[in-house]
């Protein structure tokens, strides 16, 4: 740990470690280069068994080998959309990309056309990877729904269709130079206007926070890890991926997420560290309850996404005898600024989010006028550093929001810091939801009610919940003459968006709590729920 003695609510950088100048292909021919024959990859398939397995000789080959099919079917620059679950073509085409010079845009495989196209038009894509269907989602067909008028996509393509996927272009199949600061991924997340950001993330930024977040968590060399986080967040396709990379570690790869199962190959795979966002830990302690494993390998689980409840830590050290740390980060940071070590108490796992990185400097600031703290005191969450975000794309307007004139990246997340550069969050700036660790954007949900012919207005809010962290709740006015329908709602936003973002409370009002300038004071609806002000449909 870092021994500070702070006055003041800022942690200048850390130089315990140093920014090396990497990218994510040239990490790969580096490892590969090294330890050709050391495991790689296991893919896990939606029954919960092994399937293909890559060393990391074996995974440059056929990286490289899709980075010259890419290369000669799109420019370096140009931006690809991924739209997929966990499986290895998904790792396949992260390297390839990577190599080619070619910018990849993630897209959750739940998403509807509406959200699939906003994410395709705004990040300017011009191909679209895809699998035919995922858990009941027609994807194949809701591509041709949000494609429609699309221009620009070149290429939609099954990623599960080697022939098409590893297939040449018109174009030289060569791969250029690629350089640390160069875009590797646009990632979408919290947005106030109706629709995420895409946040540009560089190579320097993805692939030293990955290494160092490792390095921090004392993950050893050749360790097996469990990625069950999604690979179009920044968990499974950067931390996870890229950390596993950096220390030849072998990664199983999870198409879903299924408690069980998880534990059977914990068991039989002789796993060393396993990730999760606290649902996914609680559902693990419950299915070992039933069904009791030989869990006796797992050295440490890493949690965050969001707040950790103390019980849950205990529990996850005892049942698994492992070691337990929490991370705090955003994806606009690449994504981890904080994270306990190895050896911090059980009172400082429990109650924060750890020190910041190394290279990183965190500041809590008035939200007022932006000057930094006193300790102990609670303001907005301020990163400057090597991680930060290149950009909002094609969003000048917000990146001048989030990022100040000092270089400060502005979280929207309130906390308060300790003498020692403890960091402790208690809230949000910003009204995002997190359930079960996503982020959910309420006015991309308020938007789409608003549509709906029965509703003049919609706010939507988290309310807390043990198991979810938070969940979705709406209260709607509704139209003149007309009464709020949960279930026909309910079905209206499942047919235009991803069901985790479909609201499970809902309330009927006829007028909101409003500020003097006329907005929703979402805290007095929350507030009104937990008096018993509003009783749910």
């Amino acid at each position: 740990m870092y021994h500070l003695q702070l006055t003041e609510s800022l942690v200048p950088p850390q130089d315990d470690d140093t920014i090396l100048e990497t990218t994510v292909g040239g990490l790969l021919r580096d490892v590969a280069g090294r330890e050709p024959n050391a495991p790689a990859l296991l893919e896990i398939d939606m029954a919960g068994e092994t399937g293909r397995a890559w060393t990391y000789g074996e995974l440059l080959a056929d990286s490289e080998r899709l980075a010259l099919a890419m290369s000669s079917r799109f420019a370096p620059g140009d931006r690809i959309t991924i739209w997929a679950p966990n499986i290895p073509e998904w790792l396949l085409l992260e390297y390839a990309c990577a190599l080619a010079g070619i910018t990849l845009v993630t897209a959750n495989p739940g998403y509807q056309a509406r959200e699939l196209r906003y994410v395709l038009e705004q990040s300017n894509s011009v191909g679209l990877f895809l699998v035919e269907s995922y858990r009941g989602n027609p994807m194949a067909e809701i591509a041709v729904e949000a494609c429609k008028g699309l221009d620009a996509i070149r290429e939609v393509t099954d990623m599960e269709n080697h022939a098409a996927l590893f297939s040449h272009g018109d174009r030289p199949d060569e791969l250029p130079l690629v350089r640390p600061g160069d875009p590797a991924q646009i990632q979408y997340t919290s947005g106030t206007t109706g629709f995420p950001k895409g946040a540009v993330l560089h190579h320097r930024g993805l692939t030293n926070n990955a290494r160092m977040i490792f390095k921090r968590a004392r993950v050893a060399h050749g360790a097996t890890w469990t990625n069950v986080l999604p690979m179009f967040h920044t968990s499974g396709c950067a931390i996870a991926t890229l950390g596993c990379l950096q220390t030849a570690s072998r990664m199983l790869m999870f198409k879903v997420f299924e408690p069980g199962a998880l534990l059977r190959l914990i068991e039989t795979e002789k796993v060393t560290n396993i990730t999760g966002v606290p649902t996914m830990l609680v559902a693990m302690l419950e299915a070992l309850a039933q069904t009791p494993r030989d869990v006796s390998t797992v050295q440490m689980a890493v949690s965050g996404g969001s707040m950790v409840a103390p019980e849950l830590v205990r529990q996850v050290r005892e049942t698994f005898g492992c070691d337990f740390i929490t991370v705090y980060g955003q994806t606009e940071l690449s994504p981890v600024v904080t994270q306990h070590h190895h050896n911090d108490s059980i009172e400082d796992i429990c109650n924060n989010v750890g020190q910041p990185m190394p290279q990183t400097e965190i500041s809590i600031r008035d939200v007022a006028d932006n000057k930094v703290l006193p300790i102990d005191t609670v303001g907005e969450i301020c990163t400057r550093g090597y991680c930060k975000m290149i950009e909002y794309n094609n969003n000048p307007e917000a990146t001048a929001e989030t990022i100040d004139a000092d270089g400060w990246l502005h979280s929207g997340d309130l906390g308060a810091m300790d003498a020692r550069g403890y960091v402790r969050v208690t809230g949000r700036v910003k009204e995002m939801i997190i359930r079960g660790g996503e982020n959910m954007f309420p006015a991309e949900i308020e938007n789409l009610l608003v549509e709906h012919p029965s509703v003049a207005e919609a706010a939507v809010v988290g309310l807390p919940d043990d198991k979810w962290g938070e969940v979705i709740a709406c209260f709607a006015r509704p139209e003149p003459g007309e009464m709020i329908d949960p279930q026909a709602l309910r079905a209206f936003c499942r047919s235009h968006l991803a069901a985790q973002k479909t609201p499970t409370v809902w309330f009927s009002v006829s007028e909101y709590p409003l500020t003097g300038s006329g907005k929703v004071q979402k805290f007095a609806l929350r507030d009104g729920v937990a008096a018993g002000n509003y009783d749910p449909l």
